[in-house]
């Protein structure tokens, strides 16, 4: 990871370096944090954060969910990511703002502990690359299980939800695929480690409604908003494994993976093995608005 800029942590602007915690930090024994992953993308106007409020909004929704009481405002947070991204002299970026029960009392319990807030800019996550998109992603359907919604949040963008998707993550490119595919505990599917998942069939776009078990995604919400825009149909429902198989084309959303055409699943071929037409109508869309070119949705994007 290149070094860029600064890190803001509980109000300063620390040099990337010295930005650490304690190694007692209750988060990282007890997995005790909510986070973000919001995109600066480079336009026409400058650069532009995508969908700020949105990503504000669920960072204090997820910290709700877990008994945090924000120490700042979300008009304050906003800022703070702004200047953030400002400070790291990137034109485009990746932020990771993150919420955190701190250093303090061991135990279980973490209410006693002060919460921490730290916001990072970085360039695109490597992981992501364009591989993928190109060509298409290659998905296993995973063994792990999606954590049930009555275990714990799953609405929530919190850290100890990511262990269990990095178990099915690893799973896949152990077994030399991209990606996994996760189900709920009731066999249906719920979504990719780290992204969304939608189906299409005869030109109709099908994704699994959020009482799946999967996270609320915000660009799962453009990119059904930007659909429904263009005419085309997207209903929420509970599909299976096989539907996926026979689907004339599959895709994946995400911050980081914006929107990946999924060619193959266990070794089955989707759509004759190459992204489809309404995947690649929607990715270029997507690309721009993001890109400030597409002036429907440009309310989308917050300036620097």
């Amino acid at each position: 990871m290149k070094e860029q800029g600064k890190i803001w942590m509980n109000g300063k602007l620390v040099p990337f370096k010295n930005a650490k915690v304690h190694v007692l930090t209750h988060a990282l024994h007890y997995s005790t944090a909510v986070f973000e992953g919001i995109r600066c993308y480079s336009t026409p106007k400058g650069s532009m954060i995508f969908r700020l409020p949105e990503h504000v909004d669920r960072l204090f929704s997820s910290a709700k969910m877990y008994s945090m009481k924000m120490p700042y405002s979300k008009k304050q947070i906003s800022g703070a990511i702004m200047k953030t991204v400002r400070n790291s002299t990137l034109k485009e970026c990746y932020i990771r703002p993150i919420v955190y029960y701190s250093y303090g009392m061991l135990g279980l319990t973490p209410t006693s502990n002060k919460i921490d807030v730290a916001i990072a800019c970085v360039e695109a996550l490597q992981e992501y690359t364009q591989a993928g998109k190109i060509r298409g992603t290659r998905c296993r359907v995973s063994k792990w299980l999606r954590i049930d919604s009555r275990s714990q949040p799953m609405q929530a963008k919190a850290a100890s939800n990511y262990a269990n998707a990095a178990l099915a993550r690893v799973e896949a490119l152990t077994e030399g695929y991209d990606e996994s595919i996760m189900l709920n505990y009731y066999g249906k599917v719920a979504e990719g480690s780290a992204e969304n998942i939608f189906l299409i069939n005869d030109d109709k776009i099908f994704t699994p409604p959020l009482s799946a078990g999967i996270l609320p995604g915000i660009t799962r919400d453009s990119v059904i908003k930007i659909a429904k825009a263009e005419r085309l149909s997207v209903t929420e429902k509970n599909f299976d494994v096989e539907d996926l198989y026979s689907a004339d084309e599959v895709f994946m959303t995400g911050t980081a993976s914006e929107i990946k055409p999924v060619t193959e699943i266990d070794n089955k071929s989707i759509g004759g093995g190459k992204p489809g037409r309404i995947t690649l109508q929607l990715h270029k869309i997507f690309i721009d608005v993001v890109s400030g070119k597409d002036k429907r949705f440009f309310k989308w994007l917050t300036p620097v």
